[in-house]
């Protein structure tokens, strides 16, 4: 059985337990649209995000 995935309200990062890793927040969501996955936190799209670490984002959460 696969896991669903969850995102974080607060930072939109994607995980599938139950209290985000990078900010501690229980506060998650299923409802996302569009998927960004940041490799250089020093990157122009990451800077116009506001991501400061390396991962897979959701652009809205829902």
């Amino acid at each position: 059985m696969v896991k669903r995935m969850h995102v974080c309200r607060n930072c939109k990062r994607f995980t599938q337990e139950k209290i985000c890793p990078v900010c501690k927040s229980s506060n998650l969501s299923i409802s996302w649209k569009g998927l960004v996955v940041i490799l250089n936190p020093d990157s122009e799209i990451a800077r116009a995000l506001n991501i400061t670490e390396q991962g897979r984002y959701a652009l809205y959460v829902g």
